[in-house]
């Protein structure tokens, strides 16, 4: 279409009727919806005349008068268009009233099919044209879309031509609102990447089979940007394959765009889901999906979807969460086991998704995360992580990572999980958009495809056995042994035990009341304290031989001192001494030292014994390990599987290069000021 940029262009002009009415980041609330409404407008055209005429003659007579509408609004070549409208107006005969025209254009827009009119709820295009008609530019923007630069009609652009100057506007908003740009809209660059890897078929060729069905799937799909560049990528391999895109949004106006988009691209709009989360109100329960591909938000609170995330949690496996839940703050391992769950159970499916790098490793052994981790790779659905350059996102610089996941691994990757250090495969761009300063061009596209296919271990490539990932975690305890003695330090710490610093508290309400019962406990602390004061002042190793003399001087003040109070009095008297008794309990057991209580993260391929005499007795013999707090944990470490140590630069050289800056100061110090 060599008249497509000129149509972009024209209609992003149109921004510059509504400057002043509305802010910048506003304009796509008006440019979008009305770019709709135009490509409906000339889709309609060619059957409008039998769709009111067949609306005339069934309605009030028939129950189903939508669906034989929707038969009667056809293209040239007879095929559906998916919606309909039944008022006898248009832009042309709106145009031909101005002094109705806010009156007309409702009423044309109440006259469209219901999933339209979905639409144009949800982006709120009555409270627009409120707008714009008290602004008096709505006659002058009907006008507009009206002139011959933005004919969009069929027989001018055809749908997948409309598809790509929709794409286009949505892409030139989402770059010019950066801050909000990269929560619904992922740049084309990357999108094209996990497609390409996602259709990495490892002998599995789409040009080889024809007339199938494709299922793809979006959960968090924004514009749908990722779902028509998986169509894409299928029609330029097979264009006898019938794709079918399925999405769902939660955003109102993010879901009318894809919607329409949809519907303007000739597809089903009625397999775009929302506006709601996918997490909570899964709108395609019962479907499964060859390919699903998505970029969830980083880092947002699941918060909205607790109650129904932990229900279905509750029901373990028959529930899509039955994995673990993560921490409220970050949902992204909740969607990558919603797309786990919608793979097909007879077929092969296959899942691209990015993530940033909190997926990988936060949350130690038995945590959500680290439980989540655990399941998808015991059930050997990874099959590779690409580790992406920072600064490819509008909203955010961070680094990002693509996750490959299938249910039918080749049988040389069976067992195993390839991780690609992709971090120096960008080109700077010349001006950056928001925070995006990195692009991946064709070449970078090509070389990462190249490291996925190259199945050995390189500088920028490590092959992993699954169970690499996984560890024990393992409580190492030790004795508890300590000294005792009552000194004006030791007695210090009295006041650091909770029942001891109650006794000086009160509840009462009444201020006097309340004064005389804090000065009463101030007394009897006081009390406790000169009354231990009389323990001999010597260093004692035992704790029962201390203990019996706290209690046959605590014993004498006749006041209520539990066990439990008395035990804390002593520990609060007590400081670590490996060379002190060990203390026991009432049965003779050796008691461990919660203060020297430690862990150690074993590979669940090293033998915990081994490790353990080798690692922890060959320094603390009388340390052990209290086997039944055991937790199996998974971690994907990336940066350190990748890690390349550089030296520090030599002394010498430093310091050459601190007398060299310094000289040039000094001349520079003589320009300004001359010699003194």
């Amino acid at each position: 279409m060599g008249n497509f940029q000129e149509k972009v262009s024209f209609i992003w002009d149109l921004a510059d009727l509504l400057r002043g009415t509305y802010k910048r980041n506003e304009y796509q609330k008006v440019i979008l919806p009305f770019t709709v409404l135009k490509r409906f407008d000339c889709l309609l055209e060619f059957s409008k005349e039998d769709v009111l005429e067949t609306n005339d003659q069934y309605k009030g007579s028939v129950d189903n008068l939508e669906g034989i509408l929707s038969q009667r609004a056809v293209d040239k070549e007879g095929n559906d268009l998916g919606f309909y409208n039944t008022s006898q107006h248009d832009f042309e005969s709106m145009l031909a009233d101005p002094e109705h025209i806010r009156e007309n254009l409702e009423e044309y827009i109440n006259s469209f099919s219901s999933d339209v009119q979905d639409i144009f709820d949800n982006f709120y295009i009555k409270n627009q044209i409120t707008r714009l008609s008290k602004a008096n530019l709505l006659y002058l923007l009907i006008q507009k879309f009206s002139e011959t630069k933005i004919d969009l009609h069929p027989d001018v652009v055809s749908n997948h031509e409309m598809g790509i100057i929709f794409e286009e506007l949505i892409r030139k908003f989402s770059e010019q609102s950066n801050e909000e740009a990269g929560e619904h809209f992922t740049p084309r660059d990357v999108v094209n990447l996990m497609t390409e890897l996602m259709f990495v078929e490892n002998g599995y060729h789409l040009e080889e089979n024809d007339n199938l069905i494709k299922k793809i799937y979006d959960p968090a799909c924004g514009t749908g940007g990722m779902l028509t560049s998986c169509e894409e990528y299928i029609y330029k391999k097979n264009n006898s394959i019938d794709v079918a895109l399925y999405g769902q949004e939660i955003n109102e106006e993010i879901y009318a765009i894809c919607k329409a988009d949809m519907l303007m691209k000739g597809m089903k709009s009625e397999r775009i889901k929302g506006p709601s989360s996918s997490l909570s109100d899964d709108q395609l329960s019962n479907d499964k999906f060859d390919y699903m591909i998505s970029n969830p938000p980083y880092g947002r609170k699941w918060e909205g979807d607790k109650e129904v995330v932990l229900t279905e949690a509750e029901l373990g496996y028959e529930g899509r969460f039955g994995a673990g839940t993560p921490r409220i703050n970050d949902g992204q391992l909740l969607f990558l086991q919603h797309m786990i769950s919608k793979m097909k159970t007879k077929e092969k499916s296959r899942i691209a998704v990015i993530t940033n790098g909190s997926p990988l490793f936060t949350g130690d052994a038995g945590s959500g995360e680290s439980n989540i981790r655990k399941w998808i790779i015991e059930n050997d659905y990874l099959e590779a992580i690409v580790g992406l350059p920072d600064q490819l996102f509008y909203n955010t610089g961070i680094k990002t990572y693509i996750w490959i996941l299938t249910n039918e691994k080749p049988e040389e990757r069976i067992g195993k999980v390839q991780l690609i250090d992709a971090t120096s495969e960008f080109k700077k761009m010349r001006k950056s958009l928001g925070n995006k300063r990195h692009e991946l061009t064709e070449k970078n596209i090509n070389n990462i495809l190249n490291l996925f296919n190259t199945f050995e271990n390189t500088d920028n490539i490590k092959i992993f056995d699954n169970e690499d990932f996984g560890y024990t975690k393992v409580v190492v305890e030790r004795p508890q042994q300590l000294n005792f003695k009552v000194d004006e330090e030791r007695l210090e710490n009295l006041y650091s035990v909770n029942q001891f610093n109650k006794l000086a508290e009160s509840k009462k309400k009444d201020l006097q009341e309340k004064e005389e019962e804090i000065n009463k406990g101030k007394q009897l602390q006081a009390k406790i304290i000169n009354t231990l004061k009389n323990i001999p002042n010597n260093l004692v190793k035992s704790y029962n031989e201390f203990d019996k003399l706290v209690a046959d001087e605590v014993g004498s003040l006749n006041i209520d001192i539990k066990p439990a109070f008395r035990k804390n009095i002593v520990i609060a008297l007590s400081k670590h001494d490996d060379t002190a008794d060990y203390v026991t309990d009432g049965k003779g057991n050796i008691k461990p030292d919660p203060n020297l209580r430690d862990t150690e993260k074993i590979p669940l391929k090293i033998d915990i014994d081994d490790y353990f005499k080798e690692e922890v007795q060959k320094y603390y013999s009388d340390a052990w390990m209290d086997r039944k707090k055991d937790k199996i944990g998974y971690e994907i470490n990336f940066t350190r599987y990748f890690y390349k140590y550089t030296p520090p630069r030599p002394l010498e050289e430093i310091e050459q290069d601190i007398k060299k800056i310094t000289g040039e100061i000094q001349e520079l110090l003589k320009e300004d000021f001359g010699d003194t």
